[in-house]
């Protein structure tokens, strides 16, 4: 292991890794509106939407990142779109990740009792009164492991926005191992660059979690 060539290279990794958190985390952010839209659109029955929503979340999940970034940036110029590689990284985070985030905060809607709605719209609260004040922060708790779990997910997924020719992690790992030949090292200082990104929001993750299911169950 060469460690000279560590330290001469680490400065490349620690830009690497802020454009790599700061794609992600804009691409998981829009993911959650993406998901929380959708589910409501799903959860409320509306016409024709849900319809178009059900065939977002299955195109979603059941196609790739790295095909749909293709066909964010091979494809769409093909019809006179023209996106830029951190455009095309955020937006297929956001379209892959919002199917994840839709599923997950409709598991949360679906397990709030229907017993405490009909009971709070016996009491004389609107519709929209029961869907803020009741569902919606139950929904919440209810999909915040979820949430975490799709999030990291999402994380690590960014290691194909290289694909598009985002100087990301993995892309600079790949250009030194093709330069300098050095595969153990430029390896070892991906996998420690992602475990810096990845260890402390799992552990926020965890955290969070733990905290829900103290306020919800007090244990």
């Amino acid at each position: 292991m060469d460690f000279e060539f560590i330290r001469e290279q680490t400065p490349l990794y620690v830009e690497a890794a802020k454009l790599t958190l700061h794609m992600a985390v804009i691409g998981v952010l829009l993911a959650i509106v993406v998901g929380l839209i959708c589910s409501m659109i799903k959860y409320f029955r509306i016409p024709v939407l849900r319809q178009i929503v059900e065939c977002y979340i299955e195109l979603s999940r059941n196609t790739p990142l790295l095909i749909q970034l293709f066909f964010l940036y091979f494809g769409l110029p093909k019809i006179g779109i023209v996106l830029s590689s951190e455009q095309c990284a955020i937006s297929g985070l956001a379209f892959l990740g919002g199917s994840y985030m839709a599923e997950a905060f409709r598991s949360g809607l679906d397990n709030v009792p229907p017993i405490q709605v009909e009971s709070t719209l016996s009491l004389g609260m609107s519709k929209s009164q029961v869907f803020t004040n009741i569902i919606l922060p139950q929904a919440v708790s209810n999909s915040i492991p979820a949430f975490c779990a799709n999030a990291i997910f999402l994380i690590k997924e960014t290691s194909v926005f290289s694909a598009v020719a985002l100087a990301d992690l993995m892309f600079v790992t790949k250009d030194l191992i093709g330069i300098y030949y050095k595969t153990d090292e430029s390896l070892f200082m991906l996998v420690i660059a992602y475990l810096i990104i990845l260890l402390p929001i799992s552990l926020i993750c965890s955290f969070v979690e733990r905290r829900v299911r103290y306020a919800e169950y007090g244990d």
